[in-house]
């Protein structure tokens, strides 16, 4: 299945076919009763094209321009946490596909692999940031994200407190129970435990340590992270970037129109995947209205339920400037590693031009509301 996979849902099966058991229901699941997992995916397979006819599309061009730079397409790859352990060094081989597609990379904050190993791989990824209770070390990490030559920073604004995620209190387990669930992935137990080390947490290590273990680590988030953050802190962290900064996670219309006030030069319409507070809107219902309130005035991008370039040219349609991929890549990284991100990325742009073409679209700017059928 490996060789035939030809579609992110293919990959989805690799994974959960190599993880063990409870990564794989990390990067998988949502909160609660998943309602907002579902729509995200749901929602955005339900928007109609309109399919145009004789229209000249010989010459497509999928190339898009965001934060000072040109992209072959408006479509780059969102902070997935703990990545770099569904694949040996996992977040180092994504950035490598991710440079040879000339797409960007936004690196999370929890990442497994730390902001320089990624960085001295050739391709410096944008950078996440979350907001904890230490300011000196949240200083830390912006001082770091300028050193190794961050050209953005992505502030992750929707996780004052972790949502409440069912599948992975169940999937946890004990000691024991992980154990097996490894032994019985010899393929990840070779590649990951073994060859992959050595595994750790590597931006949070000051303050995590170097071998802490996933449960430890998950209790250290519901410690740490700051359910006190506010807009003036937003202004904190702008005093100290004085590149690019995004604001991501944002649903509201108001809190777009704040984010914009507050000196953002981007907003990520999102939902933390499905990860934060089931039941709100999934990013395809949002996504309109967030965009209407901006106005053109700072680019605007989403993520949530992308599982290929349809989907892409969908959320251009409703909005977005350009798109980034979760698990449609997380997917991919732990069934082929780097191949796996550089052939979902190949689909994706593959996908879109098949998309573009039949709706009459030559050029990223053409995607436009005009082009969701409403009948």
């Amino acid at each position: 299945m490996t060789r035939k996979a030809a579609s992110v849902t293919d990959y989805r099966a690799l994974a959960k076919a190599r993880l063990p058991h409870f990564l794989f229901e990390y990067v998988d699941g949502g909160s609660y009763d998943e309602v907002t997992l579902r729509r995200n995916v749901e929602d955005l397979r339900a928007i109609a094209l309109r399919q145009r006819v004789l229209r000249d599309v010989s010459a497509i061009d999928l190339s898009a321009e965001l934060l000072g730079k040109r992209w072959s397409m408006p479509v780059g790859l969102g902070p997935v946490g703990l990545s770099g352990l569904y694949a040996r060094r996992g977040e180092v081989q994504a950035a490598r596909a991710a440079a040879a597609a000339n797409v960007p990379m936004v690196l999370s904050t929890v990442s497994a692999c730390s902001l320089r190993e990624v960085a001295a791989c050739g391709h410096v990824p944008w950078y996440q940031l979350y907001f904890v209770k230490d300011r000196g070390f949240v200083s830390h990490l912006i001082a770091r994200a300028n050193e190794e030559g961050c050209s953005a920073l992505f502030l992750t604004v929707d996780l004052a407190v972790p949502g409440s995620r069912y599948r992975d209190a169940r999937a946890v387990g004990g000691r024991l129970r992980r154990a097996a669930e490894v032994l019985a992935r010899p393929s990840w137990l070779w590649d990951v435990a073994i060859r992959g080390r050595p595994i750790s947490f590597g931006n949070l290590e000051p303050i995590v340590g170097k071998s802490a273990p996933l449960a430890d680590f998950q209790r250290w988030i519901h410690d740490n992270f700051d359910a006190s953050v506010s807009w003036k802190d937003v202004a904190w962290v702008r005093e100290q970037w004085k590149g690019p900064l995004v604001i991501k996670g944002v649903l509201d219309p108001d809190d777009a129109r704040e984010a914009l006030a507050h000196g953002a030069d981007g907003i990520v319409v999102s939902n933390h995947g499905g990860r934060q507070l089931d039941g709100a809107l999934s990013s395809a219902r949002a996504l309109p209205s967030v965009a209407n309130s901006i106005g053109g005035k700072i680019p605007v991008l989403a993520d949530g339920g992308v599982r290929s370039g349809l989907d892409v040219v969908r959320m251009l349609a409703l909005g977005a400037d350009f798109v980034l991929l979760g698990r449609a890549w997380a997917y991919a990284l732990a069934g082929r590693g780097e191949a796996g991100v550089a052939h979902v990325l190949k689909l994706i742009e593959a996908e879109m031009q098949v998309a573009m073409a039949l709706t009459g679209c030559a050029s990223i700017a053409e995607i436009d509301e005009a082009l969701i059928d409403r009948r």
